[in-house]
């Protein structure tokens, strides 16, 4: 018992313990069960010397030896019990500290086993000695015969309780947790209490919940960087690099004059507005289930029609469109173009196997690229390509005006645009 002073030390000094501290700490219920046992052996090898010496009638001392050993055993079995249930504050700070990788205390099979000795095993044992009575008689008497088996019960009761608290309040701890965490909460924790197969098993569902934390916070990560959609579908199906033809709406968006502003504001300002910027932009384009592909400095490709297929994709991208030229406008920080063109792009992941991202490759995007410089000269700070207004729905098309035909930049033939009315 002297090394459970140095579990005392780090209790009142109120830290954590070493491993050796802790370990010791977790021997506490073992420790004091022991030293029960040496007690009782001492004084039932005491009384069996004495009574030997006394009654002149043979076998009388190993008789009541075996009777002091036999409450020996009672008395250490349930003060192992106990000891183990009132120090499970103990058992907890230490398994904190060092979580268990194997067991440090007895088994659940080992406890009950130590239940069945206790209600059964001993009491047996003693109707056998009483039965065997040296002296002749042969039959305990009435007061024998019910005083043994009451206490038996007694004893019987107390440690089927102990037991039964020691493994049914924790399983119903980790069956709550389980429940929450099939719900889709992953804080959840529970105490590690117990040191041993119960303990490993509440340490495991801690190590669980954990790495589905992770796993979210890493989904989230993902979601955040390459689109929710992207995400899904990427953990769904796997990576694998390449693509396919669709025909999509591409929607490019660029911030007027950002070199001047990066001057006059300087880096911290600038980081500042370009996110306030880009968030009117991502809001706008999911709230029409579109994809914001990547940044780009200070400008931004959002795609409608991949990886989801949208029914009116190219609705989408020009709603999206004017919805980012009014919030920005309202806002009165920054002017910007946004060009919207419709077409066939490739679309998949691109790279190589160590890295890569997806992202879509065609005529369209270019084309959106090229809208986005004549619309920063256009009032309605929106200009879109006939195919894209043509694919749109009827209805979208009464907010868009039919304009100039242009050859974009890398092209041969001229383009017809229509601009955001009003």
């Amino acid at each position: 018992m002297r090394q459970q002073r140095q579990t005392n030390r780090w209790l009142w000094a109120g830290r954590a313990p070493t491993a050796e501290e802790a370990l010791v700490a977790l021997r506490l219920p073992a420790d004091i069960g022991r030293l029960v046992a040496v007690i009782w052996a001492v004084a039932a090898v005491g009384l069996g010397v004495v009574a030997a010496v006394v009654y002149p009638e043979p076998l009388v001392g190993l008789r009541i030896g075996l009777s002091v050993v036999l409450g020996g055993v009672v008395t250490a079995g349930v003060g192992y019990l106990l000891v183990a249930r009132a120090a499970r504050h103990v058992t907890a700070r230490a398994l904190a500290a060092h979580p268990p990788d194997e067991p440090r205390t007895l088994s659940v099979r080992r406890r009950l086993l130590l239940a069945w000795g206790l209600t059964s095993a001993v009491p047996m044992v003693g109707l056998i000695l009483l039965v065997l009575d040296p002296t002749g008689q042969g039959t305990p008497g009435r007061f024998t015969a019910l005083f043994l088996p009451g206490v038996s019960l007694v004893i019987g009761l107390l440690a089927t309780l102990l037991i039964a608290r020691a493994v049914g309040s924790p399983l119903r701890e980790l069956r709550r947790a389980v429940q929450r965490i099939g719900d889709g909460a992953t804080d959840v924790r529970v105490v590690v209490d117990d040191a041993g197969e119960i303990g490993l098993l509440q340490a495991g569902v801690n190590s669980m919940a954990a790495g589905l934390a992770e796993r979210e916070r890493l989904r989230d990560l993902f979601g955040r960087h390459v689109g929710d959609t992207v995400a899904a579908q990427a953990m769904e199906q796997g990576v694998e690099l390449g693509g396919e033809t669709r025909t999509v709406a591409a929607l490019f968006v660029d911030v007027a004059g950002s070199t001047g502003l990066a001057q006059q504001l300087g880096p911290q300002e600038m980081v500042g507005l370009l996110n306030r910027f880009f968030a009117v932009v991502v809001d706008a384009t999911s709230a029409e289930g579109g994809l914001v592909n990547k940044f780009e400095g200070d400008a931004a490709l959002c795609v409608f029609g991949a990886p989801r297929t949208l029914d009116d994709a190219a609705g989408a991208a020009l709603r999206a469109a004017r919805a980012i030229c009014t919030a920005v406008g309202e806002a009165g920080e920054v002017e910007v173009g946004v060009g919207v063109a419709w077409g066939d792009v490739v679309a998949g992941q691109i790279g190589a196997d160590s890295r890569s991202e997806y992202t879509v490759i065609g005529d369209a995007v270019n084309s959106a690229a090229r809208l986005t410089e004549l619309a920063k000269d256009h009032t309605g700070r929106a200009v879109a390509s006939d195919a894209a207004v043509q694919a749109a729905d009827p209805a979208e098309r009464e907010h868009w005006v039919c304009a100039d035909e242009v050859v974009l930049r890398g092209r041969s033939e001229p383009t017809r645009t229509w601009v955001r009315r009003g």
